[in-house]
This record gives structure tokens, sequence and C-alpha cells, in this order.
């Protein structure tokens, strides 16, 4: 004879099966619900609109993947998307927990950033959107505050399509990291968070970014040296042509800066340098010809013979609402080189965190001897750590 059992007893694994299969629609539904809210994240941005392809949930690891987002101008007139990320892993950071913040990190894998010229230029019927807008409603995106960054295998680019042929400059094979940017460790620095960064320009030149930000504050400082090294001339044809008229037949074109921000005040340089370049090339028209020609008599006279460079050195500074470049101190950067001193090849490790804490204005005397002291010690810190 059988025994039915008990009611309670069945109950007992009722309950545990119905919270199991209740947890089991919430993990199925949860990839739809993140994206459908990322989707309205990007509907919303003022004059573009995006999408994503899909959303992968893991709940072990306490991270998302967003797959196949882009970005464009509502009136672009063309399909080449502004922001193209095949891939980004963002997750919680758990290293950081250790040293007590819940903070996030992002890996991109394969991003592109392209700035078609005349898909910016254009004005929607309400308005230009804010650069503010876009960049603000990614980040929110992350629910957790980022601490560390990464990009591999990136791309941003400058297109013009009136251009004829069409202008394209990019910078590709981008691999970038930054770190602690959430002040997590090494809390006592004045510029906590280490960024670096390669990659290969237009014309096969080498990228390479170098310094440290403090982003926490609402205008971030920083210490940034960046070189653009032994990019083809000829790369630049489109463009020069274009722009100016003319086109090099060969040369090779480097660029070499530096920007520091302390406070909302900046100070930097730009130093382009153009070697061993020649203009004129055989299948050139005779008005073509003549023009270059006279570019290149100028170039010629202005250029040091010894070392056949033409550089000049572009200082920039002043407050991030009006940056300025001194034009007259170009004019005699390049005839300081022509004629007196070739530039060196590299960035010249004069500009850093001191010099824009001494223009910002704000700071008391006694802020910015503060401020001297603590980069001081950081640097002599910095020296330790390498020796």
């Amino acid at each position: 004879m059988k025994t039915k059992k008990p009611a309670y007893k069945k109950k007992r694994y009722l309950l545990p099966l119905l919270v199991l299969l209740i947890l089991l629609a919430v993990r199925l539904y949860l990839p739809t619900y993140v994206k459908n809210y990322v989707n309205k994240v990007l509907a919303d941005i003022p004059g573009y609109y995006g999408e994503v392809k899909s959303i992968d949930i893991s709940l072990i690891r306490g991270a998302y993947v967003i797959n196949g987002l882009y970005l464009n101008k509502v009136d672009a007139n063309t399909q080449v998307p502004f922001l193209n990320f095949p891939k980004s892993d963002i997750s919680v950071e758990w290293k950081s927990i250790f040293d007590g913040k819940v903070v996030a990190e992002i890996i991109m894998s394969n991003p592109e950033v392209i700035y078609v010229f005349e898909d910016q230029q254009s004005i929607p019927k309400d308005g230009l959107p804010e650069v503010e807008d876009w960049t603000k409603a990614l980040t929110d995106l992350v629910p957790l505050k980022i601490n560390h960054f990464q990009v591999h295998n990136g791309k941003v680019a400058f297109v013009q399509l009136s251009a004829e042929p069409n202008v394209d400059l990019s910078i590709s094979k981008l691999e970038l990291s930054a770190d602690n940017l959430r002040n997590v460790i090494e809390k006592e620095r004045i510029l906590p968070s280490p960024v670096t960064a390669t990659g290969v320009s237009f014309g096969g030149g080498q990228v390479q970014l170098n310094g440290n930000v403090n982003i926490i504050k609402e205008i971030p400082d920083m210490d940034l040296a960046f070189s653009l090294e032994k990019a083809n001339a000829t790369a630049l044809n489109d463009f020069t042509n274009y722009y100016a008229g003319i086109d090099f037949e060969s040369g090779t074109v480097e660029l070499f800066s530096e920007v520091a921000i302390a406070d909302g005040y900046l100070k930097g340089y730009m130093k382009p340098l153009l070697t061993d370049s020649k203009l004129i090339g055989k299948e050139d028209g005779f008005l073509e010809t003549l023009w270059e020609g006279l570019v290149g008599f100028f170039k010629f006279a202005l250029k040091n013979q010894k070392t056949d460079t033409l550089a000049t050195q572009i200082p920039i500074e002043g407050d991030l609402n009006n940056v300025e470049t001194g034009v007259w101190t170009t004019i005699g950067g390049i005839f300081k080189n022509a004629w007196i001193k070739a530039f060196r090849g590299e960035t010249d490790d004069t500009i850093n965190f001191d010099d824009a804490i001494d223009g910002a204005d704000q700071l008391t005397k006694e802020e910015k001897r503060e401020a001297r002291q603590a980069a001081r010690e950081e640097r002599r810190q910095a020296r330790k750590n390498e020796d």
C-alpha cells in the first residue's frame, strides 16, 4: 500500500524550485533588460543616435559585455559611425576591493573614433549637440566609478570627404592604458593616475603618449608628453594639397608636444619637424610646379641646412576656455631653427606640472609653494623607485 507524502514535505521542495525558476527567468531576461536600458540612454543623447547589438552578462565575475555599440549624429551625411565600439568589457576591479574600494575597469577591443568633417560640422535644427552630452551618457552606462581603462587595437581618424582625393589621417593599432583613475592607491600623489599609449600613425609613424593625470577634479590636472616620429610626409599629400596646394615627393614629418594643466590653467608647446623633404614631383603640372617651387624656396631659406630640418615650436598657454597660440613666437621659432640652432628631435622635457601651477592665478603663493614641494617630492620618490 502506497503512502502519500505529507503536504509540508512537498512544499519543502516546491519553494526552492520556485525560487530557482525565478532566478533563472531573471538571468535569462537580464541581458534584454540591460540592452533596452543602454539603447534608451543612447536614444536620449541630444543630436545623436545609436544602439547596441547585444549584451552578455557574467554574474560570477561581476561583469557585462556591450557588443556592437555605435553612435552618430542624427543629421550625418554618411553612414560612418562617429563611435564604433565592437566589444566593451565592463567589470568590477576585484583587486581594488582589497583596498576598500568598489570600482570598475573597462577593456575595449578594436574601438574606432572616426571624425568625419562634414558630419560633425553640420548643424541640426535644434542646435549643435554638446560633447558633454554623449560623454556623460557613455560613462553613465558604467554603474561604478571607473578606475582602470584599457584599449586594444584602437583607431582614431580624421576624414574629409569634400576634399579630392579624400583626406584620411589616422592613428591605428592604438594601445592605451590608464590606471588608478579613482585614486584607490597612492592617494597622497598630486597626479596619481599613470597614462600610456602607443600607436601607428599615417605614413607609418610611431605614436607615443606618457604622463600622469588626476581626473577626480572638475577640470583634470595632467602632465603629458606626446611624440609622433618617422612618419612618411607623402602620407600628408591629400591634406596639404587640399589646404595649401602642395604635396611631398619625399620627406619625414614628426611632432613633439608637452602639456601640463593645473587648476584649469594650461601650459605647453607643439613642435612639428619636417626632415629631408622634397616638394616637386615629376608628374606635376607647370602651375603646380611653380607654386611648389616658390614654397620650396622659402622652406629652403628657413630650414637648418646642417640637419636639413624645418621646425618650429608653437607655445600654448592660457585657461582652458581660451587657449591661445603665440603667432609671433611661432615665427620666431622658425627663424631660430633656421639660423641659430636646430631643434632636437625629441620632447624637450621643459614643461611639467609646476609650470601650469605658476600660471594658475587663483592659487595663493602658499598654495603654489606647497604644490611645488609636493611635486618635487613626487619626482624624487619616482627616481628612487627607478633606482
